[in-house]
């Protein structure tokens, strides 16, 4: 995502945070465009074995710290993990559609995905704008609606501090042998 966004910070997300525990004990943890590490820095602080990836050669450097960063242009490269599946993935604050396959894919079977970025109406308040790097209502719900994933939880709205208009999901990629029985995921 090349448009500027200006909520970045160093403490985690709340979203992340809040789901955080959906993912297993010791799993592996991919966080897609990491920038400094900020939850690599959570996942790693809870024993999770974590892996950062994004292009920005200073901020990896800073998110080191945590585990394994990977530089690499992953819009206009190669998917830098394509032989590797994770435990979880946490994308925050990025979009690139073409991707999104490729998270999914990303996660394994048990895994979680915990994904929060910029929507729709975020063009009234402020940066990201341009509709490349908005989701359009519902979106992550559609990525997720497949039956080898189940949504423990969605939201698609604004918040007020700071000022913006998000998406945010929280789903398990369910293993084949276990698609016809109830979750049992922790709230």
């Amino acid at each position: 995502m090349t448009e500027a966004t200006p909520h970045a910070s160093v403490q985690p997300s709340p979203w992340i945070t809040r789901f955080s525990p959906l993912v297993q004990p010791g799993a592996s943890v991919l966080d897609v465009a990491c920038g400094r590490g900020r939850h690599m820095h959570w996942f790693a602080q809870r024993g999770h074995t974590v892996t950062g990836v994004d292009r920005d050669a200073e901020a990896l450097g800073a998110a080191r710290a945590w585990g394994e960063t990977v530089e690499a242009d992953i819009e206009n490269g190669p998917w830098p993990f394509a032989d590797r599946r994770f435990g979880a993935v946490v994308v925050t604050n990025y979009l690139w559609r073409p991707l999104l396959p490729t998270i999914l894919e990303a996660v394994e079977p048990g895994g979680v995905l915990l994904y929060e970025t910029f929507a729709q109406g975020n063009e009234t308040v402020g940066k990201p704008s341009r509709p490349d790097f908005l989701l359009r209502p519902g979106e992550l719900l559609a990525l997720c609606s497949g039956a080898d994933w189940r949504v423990v939880a969605y939201e698609d709205g604004f918040v007020p501090q700071p000022e913006r208009f998000v998406q945010r999901i929280a789903a398990v990629r369910v293993p084949a042998s276990q698609t016809d029985q109830p979750p049992r995921y922790p709230l």
